[in-house]
């Protein structure tokens, strides 16, 4: 039984229109994804939507006129905590410990990365889209217990 304190979260970035099999299989069960831009086709979101509820922010490449319903920053609370998703986070216009933020999601980098900073997690899930480093395609998944938070990558290649 799950408790009602506890949920997944799925979270991706720069999908630059591709949906692979791989990151819908990884996803299934999650309570949420969290889609930190560059999305590229709408038929990414509407994919991810019959997972389970999106949250998607607009990245630099989104520049399609569906994207337009896309803000480019979302504060999203998810049981006792609060998530700040953007694409860059060279753009980051607030300060998440202030704002009592427990995670900064983002992406743009297509690197992932994971850290924490004065008790705020920083994390960017790479790039789950058509590679063109030599990272291996990644998402990331999210579980949060009460205020306790746990991220772990997935490998999507």
């Amino acid at each position: 039984m799950v408790s009602p304190s506890r949920h997944r979260v799925g979270i991706v970035s720069d999908t630059h229109g591709l949906l692979r099999p791989e990151l819908v299989a990884a996803f299934q069960g999650v309570d949420l994804i969290v889609h930190a831009g560059d999305v590229g086709k709408e038929v990414v979101l509407r994919g991810l939507e019959a997972i389970a509820p999106v949250v998607a922010v607009r990245g630099n490449m989104d520049r399609e006129r569906w994207t337009a319903r896309l803000r480019y920053r979302e504060m999203v609370p998810v049981g006792e905590v609060m998530l700040y998703v953007l694409h860059d986070l060279q753009d980051l216009d607030l300060k998440p410990r202030a704002a009592s933020i427990a995670a900064v999601i983002s992406g743009h980098l297509h690197q992932r990365e994971l850290w924490k900073r004065k008790d705020v997690w920083y994390i960017n899930p790479g790039s789950a889209g058509p590679q063109r480093s030599g990272a291996p395609a990644s998402a990331a998944l999210m579980e949060i217990e009460g205020k306790k938070i746990e991220v772990q990558f997935v490998d999507l290649s």
